[in-house]
Parts: structure tokens; sequence; C-alpha cells
């Protein structure tokens, strides 16, 4: 039977013997534990030689003898000569010094495990019995999957301190969960408290472990219940008793979403704070609708801005000559300003806009018309928020012809629920 153990390191002496890749992977790993590393070896490879030089070991240059192992915790033999590696476990196994075997595991007292690593946490996988290096990885890099992904509830179980709470924002992305990034769900699987709004995959949280708490501070047009200074009180409150607190915005955090006041509120009372960011729905509405935001013969620049904002003279200037795609968010209560200013400001009527609603959700709708008519499709449709406009050349129905399925199925989300006025 073989036993699993962690071994702290850190500031212990750890002898590695040989000088070539594989004892250079080992002695990274060592390394990055805090260990002090003696290499004892007749000649280093290059990344050994890199470690050497930057004082992250010591190296005796010449053959391995059997007072290396006086004094040391661990002993890894990789020289590449069965002989030699067999008298470095033999001097371990006197001394009663653990000793692993690079080249035959059989060979020495102890295993180095198929690791990976996620949330502090070190998974390892070793095979019982005869050796089997490559089964381990297999297991491992299965197991290095499930955890990714956030399948498993990583929540601490000790009590923290209040100094050990945290605060990570999470771009959660346009509303489809496949568009959440692994990192936002493997802070998901940590969270002792979510605090999410409206927008974004919010169907994750049927996912969260029995016990997450939710704190719901969503909003909608014209209506902000939950203040953004309320927001960060709430987020540095949750943080300072200790919590892993994750704020679940959509798209990008840092894309208007307000996440930079949130990272200053969390820095100002002394908070950690963490950003994953997330795929902005200023780029993810176009591609699932099917609008490249630059093509090449077309344009080849993009302008993003927030629609109460009002124009920029960059934004103008981009439509008027037909050298920019301008994306709008938040633009819908303000369109029929938007379009009215541009046309007084010169920019041509037939100009094509899209508005895609509920991008990569199954309500997803793109209604397609020109700035002259925009406003009067709005209003017959009824395009509600959120929802991106699109302003430019690659707005124009039929530039990317989609092409059916092979068994003739609808092209893709989107195409069946265009509305052209």
């Amino acid at each position: 039977m073989t036993t699993l153990l962690g071994l702290e390191l850190a500031g212990r002496r750890v002898l590695v013997a040989g000088g070539g890749p594989v004892a250079a992977r080992r002695v990274q790993a060592l390394v990055a534990d805090g260990a002090q590393v003696l290499v004892v070896a007749p000649a280093l490879c290059e990344p050994l030689r890199d470690a050497h030089r930057w004082g992250q070991v010591e190296w005796r240059a010449r053959e391995v003898c059997e007072q290396d192992v006086d004094g040391v915790w661990l002993v890894h033999t990789a020289t590449g000569d069965r002989a030699t590696d067999d008298a470095v476990a033999a001097w371990s196994l006197e001394r009663r010094v653990f000793c692993v075997d690079a080249a035959r595991a059989a060979g020495g007292t102890a295993r180095t495990p198929a690791t990976t690593s996620v949330a502090g946490l070190a998974v390892g996988v070793v095979s019982t019995g005869a050796p089997d290096p490559a089964r381990a990885a297999t297991v491992r890099d299965a197991l290095a999957d499930h955890l990714r992904e956030g399948h498993v509830d990583l929540r601490a179980r000790r009590a923290r301190r209040p100094d050990e709470g945290r605060v990570v924002l999470v771009g959660g992305g346009p509303g489809d969960l496949g568009l959440l990034t692994l990192a936002g769900r493997r802070a998901l699987a940590q969270a002792d408290v979510v605090v999410v709004d409206r927008l974004g995959p919010v169907s994750v949280l049927d996912e969260l472990a029995p016990g997450v708490e939710v704190v719901d501070v969503g909003k909608t047009p014209g209506h902000h219940p939950v203040p953004q200074h309320e927001i960060g009180r709430i987020l540095v409150e949750h943080a300072q008793r200790g919590r892993y607190v994750v704020r679940l915005k959509g798209g990008d955090p840092f894309v208007f979403g307000r996440g930079g006041e949130e990272v200053l509120a969390c820095r100002e009372a002394g908070v950690q704070v963490d950003v994953v960011p997330g795929v902005s729905s200023a780029l993810a509405a176009p591609a699932a609708a099917g609008i490249p935001l630059t093509h090449r013969g077309t344009v080849g620049a993009v302008h993003v801005m927030n629609g109460h904002d009002g124009w920029s003279s960059a934004a103008l200037t981009g439509l008027r000559d037909e050298s920019c795609t301008v994306v709008v968010l938040m633009g819908v209560a303000v369109l029929d300003t938007l379009a009215s200013t541009a046309l007084v400001a010169g920019v041509a009527a037939g100009t094509p806009v899209a508005l895609v609603e509920d991008a990569t959700l199954p309500t997803q709708r793109v209604t397609r018309a020109t700035l002259a008519t925009v406003a009067d499709a709005v209003r017959e449709v009824g395009v509600r928020a959120p929802a991106v406009i699109v302003i430019g050349a690659v707005a124009a129905e039929g530039l990317l012809e989609p092409a059916p399925d092979a068994d003739g199925a609808d092209p893709g989300p989107g195409s069946h629920a265009t509305m052209t006025l």
C-alpha cells in the first residue's frame, strides 16, 4: 500500500542527483515549494544553469557521493545511470531519508505523484503496487478538468480570519452560461457570498452549493434600488467578515461595468480584490448575430461607447467616412437622440444599424434598419434593453450570408429572429 503524504519542504534541504531535463523538472517544483535545493552533477542543462545563476539552487559540479545525502530531508535521483541511481537510493535508505528514483519508481522509497492544484489545494494521484505514471497522469488530468470547470464545492471549511476575506469581480459574459470562463466558474465554486445583478449568466446560480448566500443588487433602466456606493459597502462588509465574495457581473467588469469603482471601494477599505475578465457584450452580441465588427475591405476599426454619454467627435468622424464600426451599449432609451444627432452631424441617412437583444440567449432577436429609420423601427418592434446597437457598414444584412447546416437546419442564433425595417 502506498500512502499519500503532503510534505512541508519550505526552508528544508533537498538533494537532487543529476543535471538533465528530468532533474530540472523536479528542481522547478521543489524551488516553487520553497525548498533549499542542492544539485550534484558534473554538468547542468540550461534550465538548471539558469536556476543556479539566479541563486535558486546550490550546485556541486561533480558526481554524487554518499556524503551528499547527509543532512537532507528528501532525495531525488535522476542521473540517468542505473547503478548511480541505485547507489543513491541505498545511501538514502541507510540514513532513513526518503528517496524518489525518477527512472525506476520501484527502486526508491517515495514516489512523486501526478499533481494539479486549484484554489489553494494540491491534488495528487499516485499508483499503488507496481508504478504506473502514465495512468496516474491520465487520472490527474481528468480530475484537473473537473476542478477547473467548477464542478466541486471548493469553499473553505475552516473559519477565516477577517483579514483573509477577499472579493473577486467575475465577468460573466453576455448571458449564455457556456461563455462564462473557467476562471469564473472556479471563483464561484469557492464563493461564500455571490453579489449578482440581472445581467450575465444568472442561471449559474442554480449550480451554487447549498448555503452560498446570494445578494441581488440588480438594476433595470431607470430603477436602481441598490446604488453603486451601497454595492461597494456590501462587498467590503462581507469580505471584512472573512468571506470569499464573488461579484458576478454581466459582460466584462471593466467595460462599462463600473468594476473600477468596486475595485477602488475594496482597496480603500484594505480588502484584497481580484478581477476575472469576461466576454464583453460589445464583442459577443454582434458575433452572435453574425456581424463582424471588422471586415477586410469594409472596415478596420471599432469604437465602443456608452449611449448615455452621447457622441464623441471620433465616433461621428468614423461613421461619416465609413472607417469605423460603432458599438453602443446602454443606448436603447436614447436611440432617438443618438440617431437625430448623427444625422445632423453629417452621417449618411442610409448607414446600416443592427440592434441585438438578449444576445446569446434563446430569446435573442436582431432588428435591422438604417440610421434614418431606426427610431421608428425600435418603436414598431418594441426593442427593449438589454440590447447592443451596431452602427456601420458591417451591420448591413447579407454582408455574411449564413450557410445552413448539412441537414438544412437553422444556421444559428438570431438568424430566425431577424427583422428588417
